[in-house]
């Protein structure tokens, strides 16, 4: 931990920024769990005393001497409303560490106590989200999907109080801080406060410093750095339709600058295949960060991150339309690349041919995980019983079924006009189809565990999503559909902001 060394440059040159704060000790700070593969990006060697020394720094309670924690200020449209000044409310940077290439990682507390932008709030976090979010960012990174890291995940040994649905009914849960890692942290929210003070000298520097820093390529090419932030954020949203991940608020607070998926909060992954689901119940009624919707809002969001950097030029404002056009491009290519490798067809599959199966899939109850998975076998020559296990009801009724049956007839078609070999198509599909996900009923069940005392679950589970494309005796467990318990289990079908 004392080889670490800081630099904290965003603290000193952005004072308008970032803010000074201190983290709120706990009483008594235990490591729940570590991910060896995120500490290798600070060399640091996962911890061998649960109540050690980095369990007290990565709780708040000690730091090492050049840590200089702060909080961010920042602002957003919230479900598509401005809403103001919002900032770090319950997350505090303990600063930025330089590693011998000089590549820069921030390390981030989630849950170490106020902050100036906590507004209302405690600062603090609880086990159930706290978990869900180390859980679902290491998963990520193991799919291969661009997020934030998560280093660790350590009980405070005190209480917190939620009121989970917001419904009148809060209760005291354990209390969880997760230690989280990223090139950077910034949103497009920071510009979006920038611009609302009418700072233009802050919108510039802050520009200025991102593409050096972080796009040090088109330093000096803001025209090239805002086409590649647009890029980025298609990528990113190819990359959630391809595994079933819903963000739940897709705020543009939460929406990162280097097109990371950032702030785990009400998520959920696709179970039964529905375009049209949200877990977060905030969102029930509107249905605004929807599945399907979600590279809609990523356009949206860049375009109120647009009308911010507006004001660098507000004489030609040519080059920020030029972005989100290059964003609708990048999206729509990457969306029929990524889905012709997950059907492992490439000649002739366009997208007409993919929206007959999701209206196929629509109108039956059928798990999106598996679906694809077992699709493999019918890649390989199998017909629509192979893929019986996907579905929540067998046989399938005749209005549901003459649909897959007539899509699969001319898929089966496609394959026999593409060029590779089965077993090359079979690959394909198999390195872009996990077999496990980080479900929502899978953490619970962990969560449940962990409450009765037993670790163990939580040991499997973590074992298993780095290795979420091999099907063996460490993954196969996970590899089943939502079970009825989970369908109305507060946690699984439904989540809300609180935590």
């Amino acid at each position: 931990m004392h080889r670490l060394k800081f630099d904290n440059r965003f603290l000193r040159e952005f004072p308008d920024i970032a803010t000074r704060v201190h983290t709120t000790h706990v009483k008594k700070p235990e490591m729940l769990i570590w991910s060896p593969e995120a500490g290798a990006l600070l060399d640091l060697d996962p911890p061998k005393d649960q109540h050690g020394m980095e369990a007290k720094i990565f709780a708040g309670n000690q730091q090492l001497e050049e840590m200089q924690p702060y909080a961010t200020r920042y602002g957003g449209h919230q479900f598509g409303q401005w809403a103001g000044q919002l900032g770090d409310g319950r997350a505090i940077l303990l600063g930025e560490v330089l590693n011998p290439k000089l590549e820069r990682t921030e390390i981030q507390l989630k849950g170490a106590g106020v902050t100036p932008y906590s507004r209302r709030g405690d600062g603090r976090a609880v086990l159930r989200s706290s978990l869900r979010e180390f859980l679902c960012s290491e998963a990520m990174f193991h799919l291969g999907v661009p997020t934030t890291r998560a280093l660790c995940c350590v009980l405070t040994g005190e209480s917190v109080i939620r009121d989970m649905f917001y419904d009148g009914n809060p209760q005291p849960e354990p209390g969880a801080i997760t230690t989280r890692l990223a090139p950077t942290f910034l949103r497009l929210g920071h510009w979006q406060m920038l611009a609302a003070d009418k700072n233009v000298a802050g919108l510039r520097k802050l520009t200025d410093y991102t593409m050096s820093t972080y796009f040090p390529q088109m330093q000096g090419d803001q025209v090239a750095w805002w086409k590649e932030v647009c890029r980025l954020t298609a990528e990113l949203m190819v990359h959630w339709q391809r595994v079933g991940f819903v963000h739940g608020v897709m705020n543009t607070d939460n929406l990162s600058i280097l097109g990371l998926t950032i702030d785990y909060g009400p998520y959920g992954w696709m179970d039964i295949y529905d375009p049209d689901w949200t877990p977060n119940t905030t969102d029930v009624q509107n249905r605004r960060y929807r599945f399907g919707h979600q590279p809609a809002i990523a356009l949206w969001n860049l375009q109120r991150m647009a009308e911010a950097l507006a004001l660098l030029t507000p004489e030609d404002t040519s080059w920020l339309r030029q972005g989100m056009e290059h964003y609708a491009t990048k999206y729509n290519e990457g969306v029929l690349a990524m889905m012709r490798s997950k059907l492992g067809v490439h000649q002739e599959c366009e997208m007409e041919f993919v929206t007959e199966l999701d209206h196929a899939m629509r109108a039956t109850e059928v798990d999106m995980t598996i679906f694809y998975r077992l699709l493999a076998k019918v890649r390989a020559g199998e017909g629509i019983d192979a893929l019986k296990d996907a579905f929540y009801k067998w046989p399938l009724q005749n209005d549901v079924a003459i649909p897959f049956q007539e899509w699969i007839v001319k898929y089966h078609d496609l394959a026999r006009k593409d060029p590779r070999s089965v077993a090359e198509s079979v690959a394909e599909m198999n390195a872009m189809n996990p077999v496990v996900v980080p479900r929502n009923f899978l953490v619970q069940e962990v969560l449940d565990a962990l409450v009765r005392g037993d670790r163990q679950p939580l040991d499997l589970l973590m074992t298993a999503i780095k290795t979420p494309y091999v099907e063996n005796e460490i993954t196969r467990p996970y590899f089943r559909k939502m079970p009825d318990w989970a369908r109305n289990r507060a946690g699984c079908s439904a989540l809300s902001c609180s935590s």
